[in-house]
């Protein structure tokens, strides 16, 4: 690693968590869940692209976000990839919002959904 580990406070983590729900207002995609955590972020969306393209939106938004904030653009805060999969059945959906939302310890900045 070049950079000591990136750790966020709770205002950064605020501020990502506003980042995931802006980029889903702009995209159009639908947040389920999600937790900004210390060192990491769990997200359950429902989006009409590849995950991937979803991963590098948030992440980009996110930065920009923690950029504005003054939280150094010269960091790297994320990792080159990340985990991503494909929910097709919607009781794997509720699970893993179940999941994100009260399975990842203490609840930092943790966003859900109102059910439908």
């Amino acid at each position: 690693m070049k950079q000591p580990a990136y750790a966020m406070d709770r205002d950064s983590r605020e501020a990502v968590l506003e980042a995931l729900r802006e980029v889903c207002s702009h995209r159009v995609w639908s947040l389920l869940a999600a937790h900004v955590r210390t060192n990491h972020v769990h997200v359950v969306v429902e989006a009409d692209v590849k995950p991937e393209k979803v991963m590098n939106d948030f992440k980009s938004y996110a930065s920009r976000g923690l950029n504005l904030m003054g939280d150094g653009s010269d960091r790297r805060r994320w990792a080159r990839h990340g985990s991503t999969r494909w929910l097709w059945k919607d009781q794997d959906v509720r699970e893993a919002i179940r999941y994100v939302a009260a399975e990842q310890g203490e609840p930092m900045a943790v966003f859900v959904a109102d059910a439908p």
